[in-house]
């Protein structure tokens, strides 16, 4: 059964904060950080959770108001055990419609290869490095999705 994706709600915060801990680690974004991001929920960000009776992942947008402005994807994360069965791609569907029409920027580590070709898979292409900018000196890719593919054309 695949996960029904859904608007994030505040009752999803504490799970969201424990999934992000375990996706990202010493890179997690603290609880703070979290109901800064549900605050905002109404102004111009859009949280998605991927849901199958738990949250099990999610995609976190940075949607400017001015729609010529580009939206960022800031965070996406799938829980390891069910990474590779789709769910990624659904959130990433899921955002890519909500966003139809908008150009959307990313950065993902250059040594994340699945998530890499996740994203070229959805139409991204590189547009930029940030050399040495993660711990230990790897890069982040820049990516850039042109806003300009039709529902149903990606993954």
């Amino acid at each position: 059964m695949r996960p029904r994706i859904r608007p994030a709600e505040p009752a999803d915060l504490v799970a969201l904060v424990a999934l992000d801990q375990v996706c990202f680690g010493a890179s997690a974004w603290s609880s703070a950080s979290w109901a800064e991001e549900f605050a905002r929920l109404d102004d111009d960000r859009v949280v998605l959770v991927a849901d199958e009776g738990a949250v099990v992942g999610y995609v976190v947008l940075l949607v400017p108001v001015a729609l010529e402005d580009p939206v960022d994807l800031l965070r996406i994360a799938v829980a390891p055990d069910e990474r590779r069965t789709g769910i990624g791609g659904q959130l990433l569907t899921n955002a890519l419609e909500w966003c139809a029409g908008r150009t959307i920027l990313l950065e993902v580590a250059a040594g994340n290869e699945l998530a890499g070709a996740l994203y070229r898979s959805f139409g991204f292409g590189e547009i930029s490095r940030r050399r040495g900018y993660y711990a230990g000196g790897e890069d982040a890719v820049i990516m850039r999705w042109p806003g300009d593919v039709v529902a149903g054309d990606f993954g």
